[in-house]
């Protein structure tokens, strides 16, 4: 079946190579890596909207008079849909294509971000930035990374994943700090038609650059012995990621996985994300040094995102969640006595600890969920994506109602400790099970 391979790209011209699906010898520098690096450039262009919702909710409690718990719901329908669309995405993607997927969800961003420049009631707020921004950035995701991942690369997958997972961390990175002093000096308005056009502006580099394949040029995945034509779409994307549901949950390492990965949205997400910036007003520090601030969080999650995709490649992944969630859980115990009106010391090195530890629970969950489910890990990952949302919106909700009842966010950082604790206990109990190497040593 794979007698194909052994044509040489000398033998015909590259357009019929890729148009028949026939294998070529890879360049100086596997296209799997300009893959990559385009996967990277449009997850940070659509970074904008996740920097967006803690800087939203002063500004949209003056002027609307809007209870932060009101406000708040609206940040968790966008979380909740976001990971509850994911897994969804990822069938999709095998039914339509990454291209079309991503290039649709960019512009349902596009649109749902510009479309709350003129929203006067709550549930405008709530369809608008909750629905639409969700949904869109929910077809995208982490799935996106993981999808991208596992058809390009066979080699380097927990490097490449924690680049990728790094690339929404590099956006906020780009975005906050510019988004902030939008909404301090300009207003609201501004900072939401930047993302409109921050994400619009990713469409055209996605379709023109991004491939869904390796055959779709020609080539072997980054690190495969051997060529593998490219599959034909896979019909019934709903239906095939309720099947994968149905069957991960007879497994007990997809609860766990899922459970942790709540937690860990809870804590990040959900928590710092979202009600950072608002809790450090609250202590008298402006605006645009709490989001500075965040910003540094996202330098460092570059860092700790590809360290930990390199220690993923070379150490038991759930061991390294285990300790990733115990020293988050310590971290966030500290923080209601690092709040203060101005930056101190023991305020950044929390920031620094906090950003290297942000998502780097992301590739061993990602290496995990490949190691228990193989070709469906994918779509796993997207439900364990969705439990992760899940997490963040219940917190995203839960603190604007603390806020708004006990007038700070003390409780809410402590209760996230304890849970971060729980989850380096569950992350523990996740059994190890052997590769599938042997099946491919039988094939081979």
């Amino acid at each position: 079946m794979t007698q194909t391979t052994e044509r040489s790209a000398d033998d015909a011209p590259a357009p019929p190579a890729t148009a028949t699906g026939a294998p070529r010898a890879p360049g100086r520098i596997h296209r799997a890596w300009f893959v990559a690096v385009v996967t990277f450039v449009t997850i940070v262009g659509a970074a904008a909207f996740a920097s967006l919702p803690g800087l939203l909710i002063d500004p949209l409690h003056k002027e609307f008079d809007w209870s932060r718990g009101t406000i708040g719901f609206a940040v968790s329908v966008n979380l909740a849909l976001y990971g509850l669309t994911a897994p969804f995405a990822a069938a999709l993607m095998d039914r339509f294509g990454i291209r079309r997927v991503v290039a649709v969800a960019l512009t349902i961003i596009s649109v749902g971000a510009l479309l709350t420049v003129w929203m006067t009631a709550a549930w405008q707020l709530v369809l608008f930035w909750g629905v639409l921004v969700g949904l869109g950035s929910g077809s995208m995701a982490l799935a996106f990374a993981a999808t991208v991942t596992n058809r390009w690369f066979v080699a380097k997958r927990g490097l490449v994943t924690g680049i990728l997972t790094a690339a929404g961390a590099s956006g906020q990175l780009v975005f906050l700090p510019f988004l902030s002093w939008l909404v301090e000096n300009h207003g609201w308005r501004p900072a939401s038609i930047t993302v409109s056009l921050s994400a619009i502006a990713v469409v055209p580099f996605v379709w023109l650059l991004l491939r869904d394949h390796p055959a779709d040029v020609g080539l072997a995945a980054y690190g495969a012995e051997t060529y593998v034509p490219k599959p034909g779409p896979v019909p019934g994307a709903a239906r095939r990621a309720v099947k994968v549901l149905v069957s991960a949950a007879r497994t007990g390492p997809f609860w766990l996985l899922a459970g942790t990965f709540a937690i860990c949205g809870a804590s990040t997400n959900g928590l710092v994300k979202t009600h950072f910036v608002p809790a450090a007003h609250d202590h008298g520090m402006p605006i645009t040094a709490a989001a500075s601030l965040l910003a540094v969080i996202g330098v460092f999650d570059v860092i700790g995102t590809i360290a930990s995709g390199w220690f993923t490649d070379r150490f038991e992944a759930r061991r390294l969640l285990a300790v990733y969630y115990a020293l988050r859980g310590v971290s966030l115990l500290f923080l209601p006595m690092l709040l203060a009106p101005a930056v101190h010391p023991p305020m950044l090195f929390f920031i620094i600890f906090y950003g290297l530890d942000w998502v780097a629970t992301v590739p061993p969950t990602i290496a995990l969920c490949r190691e228990h489910y193989g070709e469906d890990s994918a779509i796993v990952f997207g439900w364990v994506l969705a439990s992760h949302q899940v997490g963040a919106a219940v917190v995203a909700f839960a603190g604007g109602v603390a806020r708004d009842v006990f007038g700070s966010y003390d409780v809410v950082w402590y209760a996230s400790g304890a849970l971060c604790a729980a989850a380096a206990l569950m992350a523990l109990v996740i059994r190890r099970v052997p590769p599938v190497k042997p099946a491919v040593v039988a094939v081979a």
